[in-house]
């Protein structure tokens, strides 16, 4: 009978589990391109047309897809979900006043980036289009404040982020060898900052320093980012680091004493 009901259980959670993908699996096809209609899920997604269906009606239901003339959108919902996790951490809060006076200041596109999942997370950014890349996932080794983040583990988090997922190579620039991983890491260790260097984009470099909390924790990593015909070695080397060590001692400021 023990036996009989545990299988029960399993298959039950195991549902659960298949429901759950495909829900995320519809959501992550109208993140994509927003305004599809069924047909265009169904196809995007190879679901049946009435699993898309229900899964669609039970979402516009709870708010968290509209739908307007056949096509649907995400709904205002996530916006909610998506505040409320920029704003679990207070340092992240702090973080978005410095990210815009770096900005402004700098007339260059400014970042605050934390690790999730071994991923880098866009919290913040300021510039053209600035909201769109909030919540976005990126290498962590192809990018200035990836790089910054893994400088702060040590060798042996570094080798399990390598084993469980790769060095995979987004342009010629990427460091793909974890050799010369290590030892660009140890290169930011000494100097304080880390520099991409056309590794996650042709044609773009960026500086990106650590930001700390008063008890001296690891919060984020603060960056800017611009074309190579702006971003020179002289600038990137000499100027931003400077500007950018100053905003992070800001936002350590603000948390010590508000």
């Amino acid at each position: 009978m023990d036996t009989d009901r545990d299988e029960t259980e399993v298959d039950a959670d195991a549902v659960g589990v298949s429901t759950t993908r495909k829900t995320f699996a519809l959501l992550e096809a109208l993140k994509a391109e927003e305004g599809v209609t069924i047909a265009d899920l169904t196809e995007r997604t190879d679901l049946p047309k009435s699993t898309v269906y229900r899964h669609l009606q039970t979402l516009t239901d709870l708010g968290y897809v509209i739908e307007r003339d056949g096509n649907y959108y995400v709904g205002f919902r996530f916006v909610e979900l998506g505040e409320q996790a920029r704003s679990r951490n207070v340092g992240y809060t702090a973080a978005k006043r410095a990210v815009f006076e770096l900005g402004q200041e700098t007339d260059e596109r400014a970042v605050f980036i934390v690790e999730e999942d071994n991923e880098a997370v866009y919290v913040h950014r300021y510039g053209s289009l600035s909201n769109t890349m909030l919540g976005q996932r990126r290498p962590l080794h192809s990018m200035a404040s990836g790089k910054l983040i893994l400088a702060e583990w040590d060798d042996e988090a570094v080798r399990e982020y390598i084993d469980e997922v790769g060095l995979e190579r987004i342009t010629s620039n990427t460091i793909t060898d974890s050799d010369a991983l290590f030892s660009e890491l140890e290169s930011i260790r000494e100097r304080g900052y880390a520099v991409n260097n056309q590794e996650h984009m042709d044609g773009l470099r960026g500086v990106a320093v650590p930001v700390y909390t008063p008890d001296d924790e690891f919060l984020g990593s603060l960056a800017v980012f611009g074309p190579t015909s702006r971003f020179t070695d002289e600038y990137v080397h000499d100027d931003l680091p400077t500007r950018l060590r100053d905003k992070a001692g800001e936002i350590r400021v603000t948390l010590a004493y508000g």
